[in-house]
């Protein structure tokens, strides 16, 4: 079999494994298949390539390492922060910031699926392996997976670290770098113990599905108290230690810079920096304990078991014979909406952006809350935010086409159908009601009271953008039949896309608030989006099979 660098780079601390009382040779065999198996996953537009030769001969080679450039990019944001000044605790605190944020909403969205997969067990624990040896393969898998993002996310700063700041500047950011990879992925491990430990079956799968939205809110608001840790004074950046900034994760890793670098002695600066090596060490020895325990528990996703909720069914039916057209429709309709309820691994890489939904639409106004009063923010067109809602529709209309049962998609083609418009029609309904619907609900009682009823009109016009929109990122992302493509096939590049989508949506958000400057401008904008939806539901739905990505 293929040998990897990164084993290598890892046989020089076996000794340190087998202290924890792992079979490190074990351990070694089951990273090395699970390494050779990512390379063998190719996405869906390489396989139908002409290419397809070549990619037989290469069939070892990590489509993921080769995406990794794209993680390069959004890197450059952080290189202004490395270059100014030598203010250390502010420059690096904000670094570790924006990267905690996006290493945890990678993990979190991405590779909690790998932590909480029980497949495993059906094939190894067959043979003598001990389950604390599989739970730190595992780790060490999702690891090095993180570890490269950091790397490439960090390649240009690190870079820049060197030639500005010198060799010991970028050493010890490199040593952080792991730290920190090493804190997130314990730290959520550790996370999903405690609810596994407490929680079963159905209730446990709900649990962790809130525990993801929870965590992904938690980043957003901490990378925002992150900067209001420095007060901007006459373009001086002043910090004061206080008691509660113990629990703002990112400063522990840019005091380390000013102890060591400028010899700053601060007890507050010392204590933080102790935090940051200190806690990544405990972490993972506390995991390591409780390996076996983590194992036994992860087998509760495997029960099944549920309670008729005969009320809920009667519910759904109702709400399908009320938005959807024809049998069809609201068949596909409730069997979109049970696979979106049901499956774990996609609400494992979708509900994280649900999250990221929640709070978004609020950031902005807790900045101006800060700056002006109450009032003033209750009169202003602040409430044009809630447009951040839709951040989750592209995610999740990517993800429609994915799922762990794909192989069942071939019930599509046996369908009597005369055409596809009811399969897409109930799968993006489905989504609305099962996902946006509740997400725009709440954040437009919370914006009313903020507000008022003046935005009512509003909020009407924003809600059929959205409905707009979600027709829009269905063309983007390929038409695909819902649910019918693997996971492993996800495209880098389709994340990409995202980026148009969302300047798109900008100019949506940006021609509303024009319409809103002038009289009576709200509902000309409402009349003319409600005659673009019944256009773009009517006809930019009706695709021919031939039509399709295959």
């Amino acid at each position: 079999m293929k040998d990897f660098m990164v084993l290598k780079i890892l046989d020089q601390f076996r000794g340190i494994f087998g202290k924890f009382g792992v079979d490190y040779d074990v351990m070694r065999k089951i990273l090395q298949v699970k390494l050779i198996m990512d390379g063998r996953r190719v996405p869906t537009i390489m396989s139908n390539s002409s290419k397809k030769k070549d990619e037989t001969k290469n069939k070892d080679e990590n489509k993921f390492i080769k995406s990794l450039w794209v993680y390069g990019l959004l890197g450059i944001i952080m290189l202004p922060f490395v270059l100014m000044g030598e203010n250390y605790i502010f420059q690096m605190g904000v670094v570790f910031g924006i990267l905690m944020f996006m290493i945890t909403s990678s993990l979190i969205s991405d590779f909690s699926s790998v932590l909480l997969d029980i497949r495993d067990k059906n094939i190894i624990f067959s043979k003598p392996v001990h389950s604390k040896t599989l739970s730190m393969a595992k780790t060490i898998h999702i690891f090095i997976y993180m570890f490269f993002i950091t790397i490439s996310v960090t390649g240009i700063p690190l870079l820049a670290a060197l030639i500005k700041h010198g060799i010991a500047f970028f050493l010890l950011f490199l040593l952080e770098l792991i730290l920190m990879d090493l804190l997130i992925v314990v730290i959520t491990a550790l996370l999903y113990l405690f609810v596994l430990k407490f929680f079963d079956g159905e209730k446990l799968k709900d649990i962790i599905n809130y525990v993801q939205i929870g965590l992904s809110i938690t980043i957003a608001v901490g990378y925002q108290l992150l900067i209001r840790l420095f007060n901007f004074v006459d373009f001086t950046i002043a910090f004061t230690p206080k008691w509660w900034q113990y629990f703002i994760v990112p400063i522990w890793y840019g005091a380390p810079f000013e102890v060591l670098l400028h010899g700053n002695h601060n007890v507050h600066y010392i204590t933080f920096s102790i935090l940051a090596v200190l806690v990544p060490i405990v972490s993972i020895m506390m995991y390591i304990k409780l390996m076996p325990s983590f194992e036994r528990n992860l087998q509760k996703l495997a029960n099944n078991s549920m309670k008729g909720k005969t009320g809920k069914r009667t519910i759904l039916g109702g709400v399908a014979k009320l938005i959807c057209s024809g049998r069809e429709e609201k068949t596909f309709f409730r069997f979109a909406f049970d696979m979106m309820k049901n499956e774990r691994e996609f609400k494992l890489k979708v509900y994280p952006s649900l999250g990221f939904a929640l709070i978004f639409p609020f950031i902005f106004i807790f900045n101006g809350l800060r700056d002006d009063g109450f009032e003033s923010i209750a009169s202003s067109r602040l409430y044009l935010n809630i447009y951040f809602c839709a951040l989750l529709i592209p995610s999740v209309v990517m993800m429609l086409k994915y799922s762990g049962k794909y192989k069942g998609a071939w019930i599509y083609r046996v369908a009597p159908l005369k055409d596809m418009v009811p399969i897409f029609k109930g799968a993006l309904k489905a989504f609305i009601v099962r996902l946006l619907l509740p997400v725009y609900v709440i954040e437009s009682v919370l914006f009313l009271s903020i507000f008022g009823v003046r935005i009512i009109p509003d909020l009407f016009v924003v809600f059929l953008v959205m409905l707009l929109f979600i027709v829009i990122c269905f063309w983007m992302f390929g038409r695909s039949l819902p649910f019918s493509e693997a996971y492993e096939t996800a495209q880098q590049s389709e994340g990409l896309m995202i980026i148009p989508l969302m300047f798109m949506l900008g100019a949506l958000a940006g021609v509303h608030y024009a319409c809103s400057l002038v009289g009576y401008g709200v509902y000309v904008y409402m009349a003319i989006v409600l005659l673009l939806n019944v256009v773009a539901w009517k006809k930019g739905l009706s695709i021919g099979w031939d039509k399709l990505n295959k």
